[in-house]
Order: structure tokens, then C-alpha cells, then sequence
């Protein structure tokens, strides 16, 4: 296989984790045979802070031409108060409407052995597994009109939905719980917006195609409390795009660390991947970051946009044996007096157990 992929290292610790991903991809190609060409492109704040736009019209066209695309993370303190145009955050709009990721995969589960790794209880979150599929090229995040008052004294953004947008990511969440444990959970706000009722309708008449499949509806706000109490009712969580953003970061403390959440965004051009977590400045450079969101992204890469499911399955394996063998970055560690990898090292671990093809528990 022959395959290019657009690096995007981005804002924070982006090009720390960045770097481990292509690390894991590098020995997966020399394990499995595979060529990956893999191109570099600014992004963010880092473009920003050299005159140029957040999304670089050399870095879109980079982004188009590549078989996948590889995000680091984007966000820059240095322009928290700047317009929209120039924030780091709008390059990751603009480039998920420039690829046309519809949908995005968020996949949480507790590994075996973090189940005390976060704020819950170990036996409320032991073996919970779940996909949440946001809707990512919608809603109030791309909803116009949108703005703020001259006098600064009012702003005001639109949520809006139609009727096909809702039901092609209702399809994807309903052919991603086909594959797993059956079972849809579709979270809205239909006692109060008018969106949420619309939402609710086209994905009962979708839901109605897939007898197979069990679905249940459930208020955003109910839903996050369910995902605190009782994750492992969970299988696929189906949301749009303001409160997929919300619940998955949720998902992350259950898990025991946003930093173990991996993405894909799918439906459009090649795919869009990148880590849940965000560009985290305070801990840039030091190299502390937990790159397994950006290697479990990778993955997911290669599963999703080259079809490489064995060589996916493989990091995966890694990245469940080297967190077995005890390895922990500093966001793992709860034990008093263990000292946790730095992310290269962790980085190191996994690709090893790729290189050598070690299972889980090794």
C-alpha cells in the first residue's frame, strides 16, 4: 500500500503527540510493507503567529490532495480575543467543511487496568465501551446568521438542522451499533428547541429501518448524568454537534483521561484525525502530553480512510499492551510515589509492541 498523509501538527502539545502518531504509522508501514508519504503543514495559531490565516490555502490544498489528514491539536491563548477569522479554532471548521467529515467517531472505552484511573468508581466504569458519533458539519457551530453587536453589548448564533443532515449521521450511528452491541441512544433537547424535535423525528423514522437495532431518546442534560452513574449502559450515543463536543469530553473522565480519546472524522474526502483533547499550552514542550489519543487516532486512520483493519487492530493491540506492562503518562498515574513515561517514551513502548506484534496482555 502506498498512502499520503497530511501532518498537521497545530497549537500546544499538537506536535509533541503529532510526532508519536507518525512514530506508530512509520513502524506500521515497515512491519506490514506499506509506504506512507507523510507531508507536514501549518495550522492554527502556529500560522497565525507567522502572518498567515489559521487554515493556509496551501495547507487546504495539501489537506485535499492527501488520503488522510493528521491533526495535532489547534488553540492558541495568544488569540483567545481575536474575530472569529482569526482564532485558531476556525481552521478546524474550515477544514472539516473543506473535507467534508459529516460525521465524527468518538470512541471511549476503559482500558484494562485504568478502571481507577479517573474521578468514578472502578465498578461503575469497568468494561464501558462507547461509540459517540457527533454530527460535526452542522448545527449552532456553523449556523447563520451569526455575530456580535457593534457595541459589543449582545452576540447571537443560530442552530439549525435539516432534514438530510440529520438523517445521514442517524444512518452512520445506526450502522456503527449494527457492528457492535445493537443498541442507539439519540440525545437531544426536544422539550424546548424546535431543532431537537426535528432531530428526534428524522432519527425515529431512520431507527425504524434498522429493526435490529434498539433505540432510546434521551435530554442532553439526562444523558450527562447517565454518563457520570452508569456508562456502561452505553453503546452508541448518537448527538449533533454542540452536544456531541460536550458529552465526549464527559466521556473522557470516565474513561480516566481526555488524553486516551482518539477521533475520526469520516463522510467526506480521505478523513479527518485528531485527539479529543485540546492544544493543553501548559504542558507544551515538557513533553508530558499522553500521545495515546493521537496513536489511537492513527489507528483509526488506518481503519477508516486506507481500509487497513488488521494493521488498526494492531496498534490497538500495542496500545493495550504497553498500558498491561504498567506504563503511565503523568495523567495516568494515581498511585502515590510511581513516576509516570514521558509521552515519547510511551510513544516508544507502543510502537515497539507494533514493530514486534505483542498482544494485550504482554
Amino acid at each position: 500500500m502506498q498512502a499520503t498523509i497530511a501532518l498537521l501538527p497545530g497549537d500546544g502539545i499538537g506536535p509533541e503527540v503529532t510526532a508519536a502518531a507518525e512514530l506508530v504509522l512509520r513502524t506500521v508501514g515497515d512491519r506490514f510493507g506499506h509506504t506512507f508519504t507523510m507531508t507536514s503543514h501549518t495550522v492554527g495559531g502556529a500560522a497565525l503567529r507567522a502572518g498567515r490565516p489559521p487554515l493556509p490555502d496551501e495547507t487546504r490544498a495539501a489537506c485535499l490532495a492527501a488520503d488522510a489528514v493528521l491533526l495535532g491539536a489547534v488553540g492558541d491563548p495568544a488569540f483567545d480575543r481575536g474575530s472569529s477569522e482569526g482564532r485558531p479554532e476556525t481552521a478546524l471548521l474550515q477544514l472539516r467543511r473543506t473535507l467534508g467529515v459529516f460525521a465524527n467517531l468518538r470512541p471511549a472505552r476503559v482500558w484494562p487496568g485504568l478502571e481507577d484511573g479517573g474521578a468514578f468508581k472502578a465498578d461503575r466504569v469497568a468494561g464501558a465501551d462507547m461509540l459517540i458519533v457527533r454530527e460535526l458539519t452542522g448545527g449552532i457551530y456553523y449556523g447563520e446568521p451569526r455575530g456580535m453587536a457593534d457595541d459589543r453589548r449582545s452576540a447571537f448564533n443560530t442552530m439549525r438542522y435539516t432534514r438530510p443532515e440529520i438523517e445521514r449521521i442517524a444512518e452512520i450511528a445506526f450502522e456503527s451499533a449494527s457492528a457492535r452491541r445493537s443498541r442507539v441512544t439519540s440525545v437531544d433537547k426536544a422539550n424546548v428547541l424546535e431543532t431537537s424535535r426535528l432531530w428526534r423525528e428524522v432519527v425515529t423514522e431512520v431507527g425504524a429501518r434498522y429493526p435490529n437495532v434498539t433505540l432510546d431518546h434521551q435530554y442532553v442534560d439526562a444523558c450527562a448524568l447517565l454518563l457520570a452513574t452508569n456508562p456502561k449502559q452505553f453503546d452508541v450515543v448518537l448527538s449533533g454537534n454542540l452536544f456531541g463536543d460536550i458529552l465526549s469530553d464527559e466521556a473522557g473522565a470516565v474513561v480516566g483521561s481526555l488524553g486516551l480519546l482518539p477521533s475520526a472524522g469520516i463522510g467526506g474526502r480521505g478523513g479527518l484525525f485528531e485527539p479529543v483533547h485540546g492544544s493543553a499550552p501548559t504542558l507544551a514542550g515538557r513533553d508530558a502530553a499522553n500521545p495515546i489519543g493521537a496513536i489511537a487516532s492513527a489507528a483509526m486512520l488506518l481503519r477508516h480512510a486506507l481500509g487497513a483493519h488488521a494493521e488498526a487492530d494492531a496498534v490497538e493491540r500495542a496500545i493495550g499492551s504497553a498500558l498491561a506492562a504498567g506504563h503511565r503518562t503523568a495523567d495516568l498515574v494515581t498511585a502515590r510515589g510511581r513516576v509516570p513515561v514521558s509521552g515519547s517514551a510511551m510513544a516508544g513502548e507502543i510502537a515497539a509492541r507494533v514493530k514486534d506484534g505483542a498482544s494485550p496482555e504482554a
